[in-house]
């Protein structure tokens, strides 16, 4: 089974699959996230991983914190995706922090 997922969000699925693993532009994080769900690209049960959710601990950061420039950048985006994913009820969620941190999906309906 496999999908593509075009630049204008348009999705061909072939199949349905057990786990998607994204680690993808951060600015796409947030137009596609819902649409794996929605689409149905992964089985009821199935995990969805999004990498670079902990965004090097940025998001913890304060405004005055002094961080990179393409970190600080980018921190919108990852802030987007969390909240967005925290908010859906089609998905039970969890946090790994490690390195950069992963989110971990399980497709409930």
């Amino acid at each position: 089974s496999h999908f593509s997922m075009k630049q204008n969000n348009n999705i061909e699925i072939i199949g349905r699959v057990q786990v998607i693993a994204l680690d993808i532009d951060r600015e796409a994080y947030e137009i596609r996230a819902p649409l794996i769900v929605k689409a149905g690209l992964v089985k009821v049960g199935g995990l969805i991983a999004y990498d670079n959710t902990l965004w090097n601990g940025a998001l913890v950061a304060s405004s005055n914190d002094e961080l990179p420039k393409y970190i600080r950048y980018y921190m919108e985006y990852i802030l987007d995706l969390n909240q967005t994913l925290a908010k859906d009820s089609r998905i039970q969620i969890s946090q790994v922090p490690i390195s950069d941190g992963i989110t971990l999906c399980r497709r409930l309906i």
